[in-house]
């Protein structure tokens, strides 16, 4: 069976302390509930961008940090002028390299050789402490990953060739550690076709008339190829409204719902959140795995929330 992993992700920054509290009092529960079917070791968090907030993203010291609190990193793929995939977020420089020119600002990946780009210090921007961190190729993190099933990766495309990748995956072995993410679906069934063993997450944006339209393109191929799907869920601007999230509650648990029926796993971000109650009212709702900036505060509070869940009042 394949894992199970469904995933919303929350996106837009938190909204105050009374939302908190609102949020804290909601009583709207999924009738699933992960707790009962996922053991909380087997709980998938996935740390974003490496491991989110803590370290300098996109770097092999970050995959090892989001490894070593037993998340799964996220790295987000780029090609270089003379063809190596590299783990980069941005299509240029502007943010990531401290005291870069302004004609470096306007360049990307793309643009640099690799040599030329091992040259970036993608660190201080982050703080001095991570000085002298430089971009990597992709394959530094894969063979970490040889002989180390425990390790896994999602793979978030930005502009690389596919058959490429495969190749660099298979070579190594680790088909079934990687976790290719895309907001596009083609890509997701070319993936599949070139890897057939790997695990894929389809991430899904927009409001709720956007994501039912969205729904209706996968129900179309019957959710084929996709082992984890993922729908943004931001908290709710109108604080006179009693519903904390939009997309609402109830499309949020009949999503689930759904999704659950082709053993697919559901999956939430909550972007730039770090407040527990948000993570146990999504887990109320039906959500599987999280996708976080604050990997820390994540693991903290799902294993709070099987303790609560688990716990027995006796007589």
């Amino acid at each position: 069976m394949k894992q199970f992993i469904l995933g919303l992700v929350i996106v837009g920054a938190f909204i105050g302390h009374g939302k908190a509290q609102e949020i804290g009092k909601k009583t709207v529960q999924s009738e699933w509930n992960v707790v009962d079917h996922v053991p909380v070791e087997k709980f998938l968090i996935q740390s974003h961008r490496g491991a989110g907030v803590l370290a300098e993203e996109n770097t092999i010291d970050a995959f090892k940090l989001g490894w070593s609190m037993g998340t799964v990193p996220e790295s987000d793929l780029r090609t270089t002028k003379d063809g190596i995939i590299v783990a980069f977020h941005d299509d240029n420089f502007k943010r990531v390299v401290k005291g870069a020119s302004e004609e470096l600002k306007k360049k990307g990946v793309a643009d640099l050789t690799f040599a030329e780009l091992t040259k970036l210090d993608v660190g201080s921007w982050k703080g001095e402490q991570f000085q002298g961190r430089h971009v990597s190729k992709i394959t530094e993190a894969f063979d970490l990953m040889k002989g180390h099933p425990e390790r896994q990766l999602y793979l978030d495309i930005k502009n690389i060739s596919l058959p490429q990748l495969a190749k660099e995956v298979q070579s190594r072995r680790i088909d079934k550690q990687v976790i290719l993410a895309s907001t596009k679906y083609d890509i997701i069934h070319e993936w599949k076709a070139l890897v057939p063993q790997s695990q894929t997450l389809l991430w899904l944006g927009g409001d709720e008339a956007k994501l039912k339209e969205r729904f209706v393109e996968v129900r179309k191929s019957n959710f084929s190829d996709i082992t984890q799907l993922q729908v943004h869920v931001r908290l709710n601007k109108d604080k006179k409204s009693p519903e904390p999230f939009t997309p609402s509650s109830e499309f949020i648990m009949n999503v689930g719902k759904e999704v659950r029926s082709h053993n697919i796993v559901f999956q939430s971000l909550p972007w730039e959140i770090a407040d527990p109650k948000v993570y146990s009212a999504m887990l109320d709702l039906g959500v599987a795995s999280f996708a976080t900036d604050h990997p820390d505060v994540t693991v903290k509070a799902v294993k709070d929330y099987y303790e609560k869940k688990k716990k027995v009042v006796l007589p």
